[in-house]
């Protein structure tokens, strides 16, 4: 079965070269080209492909953007930035807003491909250069007391209960509050831990806690 793409990406040149690489392998099959944001934001949630690859600078809209209203309506579908962009600001809002990889367009056409079966295998693919920036921003963010002192009580609770490996439906029931409220609890945790995932998370939890 292969694996169905999406390109979100206005330079045209560089839209179709990436189809016409990926509809060439075996088990990948390009299902929609979109050159603006617009367009991409009305018609991926019906096409709901394996994985989008998103160009961050669109000329209507970020593709930042796209990802946070998406993500939701398409919760099986992978996203990785394909960008010529590089800095902190722009790498980290993609991560947050849910993109699983990060890719510089100056990367060969190998390893674009290798990433999208990586991405589609469950992997969080992305240049060299941008796993390092990554890398050192969690260097200088070491834990500290004052980030767990920033969590409200209930907050605290939620972080215990995620660290004892409950599901968010069985931490709502023990709550008895809906799991639309224990995943905003859970965002605010990430957000004031400043992590991005429930394992940063629960590690930074048993730091504070020894």
């Amino acid at each position: 079965m292969s694996i169905s793409i999406a390109i979100v990406e206005d330079e045209k040149n560089y839209n179709n070269a990436l189809k016409k690489v990926i509809d060439y392998q075996d088990d990948m099959k390009v299902v929609a080209q979109f050159f603006d944001g617009k367009d991409a934001l009305k018609n991926l949630p019906d096409i709901s492909p394996d994985v989008v690859m998103m160009d961050i600078q669109l000329q209507d809209m970020l593709g930042i953007e796209i990802i946070e209203k998406l993500r939701k309506e398409m919760p099986e579908t992978n996203f990785i930035m394909c960008t010529s962009f590089e800095d902190d600001e722009k790498i980290f809002n993609s991560l947050k807003a849910g993109a699983m990889g990060y890719l510089i367009k100056g990367e060969s056409m190998d390893k674009i491909l290798s990433s999208i079966r990586d991405v589609y295998n469950g992997g969080a693919p992305m240049s060299l250069s941008i796993a390092r920036r990554v890398l050192s921003h969690f260097e200088r963010k070491l834990p500290e007391a004052k980030d767990f002192d920033d969590l409200t009580e209930r907050e605290k609770e939620i972080l215990e209960l995620l660290s004892q490996g409950l599901l968010y439906k069985e931490i709502a029931d023990k709550k008895c509050i809906s799991i639309d409220t224990v995943k905003k609890h859970v965002g605010n945790i990430y957000r004031k831990l400043h992590v991005s995932n429930k394992v940063e998370a629960i590690n930074k939890f048993n730091h504070f806690k020894n």
